[in-house]
């Protein structure tokens, strides 16, 4: 594994209870890169994410992070992740809140007030620091959720579903702040079932019913399905080749 790779997975096995959700999973992830994980709700992303987290149990193979294998404190320690459902609390302010969440990695003091004044005005929540997050819009609540995982200034950011539920302009906004990130050195996986969200992508994972179905670059994938977008590629890969075409 070189040292330039930021995750890598070897026939990783998740079951929850009696389900099987992933069979078997291979991939590496470069440094420095967007990568978008594809598929359907239910397609195994957010199992796949949380199992990179350490959040789910394997029940095979390995994942590491930076070199480090999973479960480690000091590998989590470097990533930052944002749930598909946001874990604010209402009754705080965006403030409070996130110098909460950076106490936790241990920013703490003058350094955590300064960065958290610069993250929000970086999500466009400068002026309302000071509101209480109950009072705020859901798009809103995301922009802070991307604050707060953005706190300790991880090496890794995963973002599960970030765009879900907000309008055309706020994604727009998004992606103009991970395109951002990464050329800060920062490497990104994103989950998303939003086909067209792939072509801001270094590469893409295409994922189907707990496997990979296809893994590329936006350019290449296409090429190889001989389509014109992201979905009728899903299509070609599940073998709908008749309504993708």
């Amino acid at each position: 594994m070189s040292s330039g790779t930021a995750i890598h997975i070897e026939h990783l096995r998740v079951q929850l209870g009696k389900a099987v959700i992933l069979p078997d999973v291979s991939i590496e992830i470069p440094e420095g890169e967007i990568i978008g994980l594809l598929g359907p709700s239910g397609a195994g992303k957010t199992t796949l994410v949380k199992a990179i987290m350490g959040m789910n149990e394997s029940s095979g193979g390995s994942i590491t992070v930076f070199g480090r294998r999973i479960p480690s404190i000091a590998a989590i320690s470097g990533i930052g992740y944002m749930a598909q459902s946001d874990a604010l609390y209402e009754d705080l302010s965006a403030m409070d809140n996130i110098l909460f969440f950076g106490s936790l990695f241990k920013v703490r003091g003058a350094q955590a007030t300064e960065r958290a004044s610069r993250l929000l005005n970086f999500v466009g929540l400068g002026s309302d620091a000071g509101k209480a997050v109950r009072d705020f819009s859901s798009g809103m609540k995301r922009r802070l959720s991307l604050a707060i995982a953005l706190m300790h200034s991880p090496k890794l950011l995963i973002l599960d579903e970030p765009t879900v539920g907000i309008d055309p302009l706020l994604r727009k906004r998004f992606w103009d702040k991970f395109a951002e990130l990464k050329g800060e050195g920062c490497t990104i996986l994103v989950t998303t079932h939003v086909m067209d969200e792939a072509r801001h992508c270094d590469k893409i994972l295409l994922m189907r019913d707990g496997a990979l179905i296809a893994n590329g670059t936006p350019a290449e994938i296409l090429a190889a399905t001989g389509t014109q977008n992201m979905e009728d590629a899903f299509l070609f890969y599940c073998g709908d080749v008749k309504e993708a075409m």
